[in-house]
């Protein structure tokens, strides 16, 4: 580099810093923040240990590593078991109790999911969402396409899953009559359903899924599914 070529950068370093100073000086000048050090002991400025926390227990029973007995947490409630234990069954065990229509879930989905899934179903590229209907005939291909109408053996998985996940800025928001209604309309938008179909928890049983004979049984002996050779 030659002595001209270093003296324009230098000059331009130094435009850059003094542009920088410039900016942060006037009234409203904020000082920088920067957290907290950890306090220090010793003679080689070891970190203070942190205070030991203490047991979320009710009760301290005795602890007992090799029993996997710590003498933390505490026994969950009826009540707390009961918000998270929501899963629907195939034949619609676990369902809550409400409904929905193919009109109101066509509403509810321009609201809460044409932004991912897009407004002909069939996702929308950046966003993560993925196609909900459509691939008939392609698993066994070598471009298949899964969505719940060419892949999900059962229609309770789409109730569960957007009942838990979805929508994706704000899971779990959904109540059940909304997530009965969208269920009705995606599963009508693929042709499994009639479009003036009312879903309830009694209806799931009766829902045939275009894969529904995709699947096996797990044989592993510790699922309690099938019989392990």
């Amino acid at each position: 580099m030659s002595m001209r070529n270093l003296t324009i950068l230098t000059a331009a370093g130094a435009a850059i810093a003094f542009a920088g100073v410039a900016q942060q000086s006037g009234d409203d000048l904020v000082p920088r923040q920067a957290a907290d050090l950890p306090d220090l002991i010793g003679d080689f400025d070891e970190r203070a240990p942190e205070t030991v926390p203490e047991s979320s227990a009710r009760e301290v029973a005795e602890i007992d590593p090799g029993a996997l007995r710590f003498g933390i947490g505490q026994p969950a409630t009826e009540e707390e078991i009961a918000a998270i234990d929501i899963d629907v069954m195939p034949d619609g065990r676990g369902a809550p109790d409400g409904s929905g229509t193919f009109a109101e879930g066509e509403e509810l989905y321009a609201t809460h999911c044409v932004a991912c899934h897009g407004p002909d179903l069939g996702g929308v590229q950046g966003t993560g969402g993925v196609a909900l209907i459509g691939g008939r005939g392609t698993l066994d291909t070598d471009a298949p396409v899964r969505t719940v109408e060419s892949y999900w053996p059962h229609a309770s998985t789409l109730f569960d899953y957007t009942h838990r996940a979805m929508p994706f800025n704000n899971p779990g928001s959904l109540t059940a009559d909304e997530v009965y209604a969208i269920t009705a309309y995606i599963l009508g938008r693929a042709g499994i359903l009639e479009e003036g179909t009312e879903i309830t928890a009694d209806t799931f049983r009766a829902i045939e899924m275009p894969n529904v004979d995709g699947f096996v049984p797990d044989p592993r002996p510790d699922t309690g599914v099938g019989d392990a050779e």
